[in-house]
C-alpha cells in the first residue's frame, strides 16, 4: 500500500552530540557528515522494525475499503484482525486525523470521525467503522481511499534506548566504512552478532 509523508519528524531520535560521543569525535569536521549518517541509520531502523520514531504525518492510500464489511467482533474471539479492519503499518499510531474518499460522484468527502473507531493498543493499529456502520461505498478507481493518520513516540526522549543504541551502532559503522566494500588487510570482520537483536523487541509484524 502506498505511504507518503505528509510531515516529516521535528528531529532525530538522536542528536548530533550524542553521535559525537559514540563516536568519540570531538571535532567539527565532519558534523554535516555525522548528521546525514543519523537520518540514514534513524530510517533504517524504521524501515526493519515498521515504526515511526519521532512523530510525522502520514498519509495511507488505498484502492477502496476493506470488505466483506462485518459488524461487531466474532463472538468468544479475545483478540480479532476482522477482514472488514484498515490496518495502519506505521506504528505506534498517535491519532488518525482523517479519513477521506472519492464518492461515487468522484467527490472528495470526508468520513465522520463518530462513525469509525480506531485501536491503537495494539500494533500494527486497527480501525473499523462502528457497530452499525460500514464502510461508505467509494469510487471503484485506483487510489480512492486515503487514511491520514500521526504515528511516532512523540519527541527523542520517548524513543525506546534500543532503539537509540541500534542507530548508534549503524552511526559508527557507516562513519567507519564510508564505501560498498571495505579493503582489508588483516583477515575477515564479522559483525556482532547481537546488533540487530536490538531492535528484535520492537519489530511489528504486518499480516
Amino acid at each position: 500500500m502506498p505511504m507518503q509523508l505528509i510531515t516529516p519528524p521535528a528531529g532525530e531520535p538522536i542528536s548530533l552530540a550524542e553521535a559525537k560521543l559514540h563516536l568519540r569525535v570531538d571535532f567539527d569536521d565532519d558534523d554535516s557528515l555525522i548528521q546525514v549518517l543519523i537520518s540514514a541509520a534513524r530510517q533504517a531502523a524504521e524501515t526493519l522494525t515498521n515504526r515511526q520514531l519521532v512523530t510525522a504525518r502520514w498519509r495511507m492510500v488505498l484502492d477502496s475499503f476493506p470488505g466483506p464489511s462485518l459488524m461487531g467482533v466474532p463472538a468468544g474471539q479475545t483478540f480479532t484482525l476482522p477482514g472488514h479492519a484498515v490496518l495502519l503499518p506505521k506504528s505506534p499510531v498517535a491519532t488518525v486525523v482523517e479519513i477521506q474518499y472519492l464518492d461515487m460522484a468522484g467527490l472528495l468527502q470526508t468520513m465522520p470521525a463518530a462513525n469509525y473507531t480506531v485501536d491503537n493498543a495494539c500494533e500494527p493499529a486497527r480501525i473499523t467503522p462502528v457497530f452499525g456502520q460500514i464502510w461508505p461505498i467509494s469510487l471503484p478507481q485506483i487510489g480512492a481511499v486515503s487514511v491520514i493518520f500521526d504515528a511516532g513516540y512523540g519527541s527523542a526522549d520517548a524513543v525506546p534506548e534500543g532503539i537509540k543504541s541500534w542507530i548508534k551502532l549503524r552511526v559508527g559503522s557507516l562513519y567507519a566504512h564510508r564505501e560498498e566494500v571495505a579493503a582489508l588487510s588483516r583477515g575477515r570482520i564479522e559483525s556482532l552478532p547481537f546488533i540487530d537483536g536490538l531492535l528484535d523487541p520492537y519489530k511489528v509484524v504486518l499480516v
